[in-house]
């Protein structure tokens, strides 16, 4: 007995009917199918351009938006490094009764002064670690003490991203009263 799926699905198969279906009668048609899909098989030289120039365009834009945020976050952080290295001096002091005198500077923070005025009760751990004593450009940060601009205390600054005093120094203290 055969079953009417399998009857059916033999016959299409049978050769004869095959054959028959692959004639077409319109070769007009067939040129127009082959022409279709050799059309849409990619893109054009000039469609791939313009979008890698439009990408380039977009990246040049956020590139230029990064960079000056990568600056002033740059600028952000060595201040406040620079108050971690004031908050290291307070506690040198509380220790201390005194803060690190010119000839000892900031090296008084990780280890312990041999030049006089040796302190008394230096902490033996240190106040702060070496790698926070470099700015963001791995230049050490300057100190001055009694400070120009700060005289009962310290001036800290670095010399900021062109390496050079002045204009760009990030600083412990306002310009607004110096002139």
């Amino acid at each position: 007995m055969t079953d009417f799926y399998t009857s059916a699905s033999s016959s299409y198969s049978s050769p004869s009917v095959s054959a028959h279906m692959r004639e077409v009668p319109f070769p007009e048609a067939q040129r127009n199918a082959r022409r279709h899909t050799r059309g849409s098989a990619g893109f054009t030289l000039i469609e791939i351009m313009a979008v890698v120039v439009i990408m380039g365009m977009l990246m040049a834009t956020l590139a230029v938006g990064i960079s000056g945020q990568l600056d002033r976050a740059t600028i952000a952080n060595t201040k406040t490094q620079i108050n971690r290295i004031e908050q290291a001096l307070e506690f040198y002091k509380l220790d201390n009764k005194r803060f690190p005198n010119a000839d000892q500077g900031l090296d008084a923070l990780l280890r312990q002064p041999t030049a006089p005025p040796v302190p008394k009760s230096y902490n033996p751990a240190g106040y702060i670690k070496r790698e926070a004593l470099l700015d963001a450009w791995d230049m050490p940060f300057q100190y001055r003490i009694p400070g120009s601009h700060n005289p009962y205390t310290f001036d800290i600054w670095s010399y900021g991203p062109d390496g050079v005093e002045g204009g760009d120094d990030i600083k412990n203290w306002s310009d607004e009263g110096d002139a």
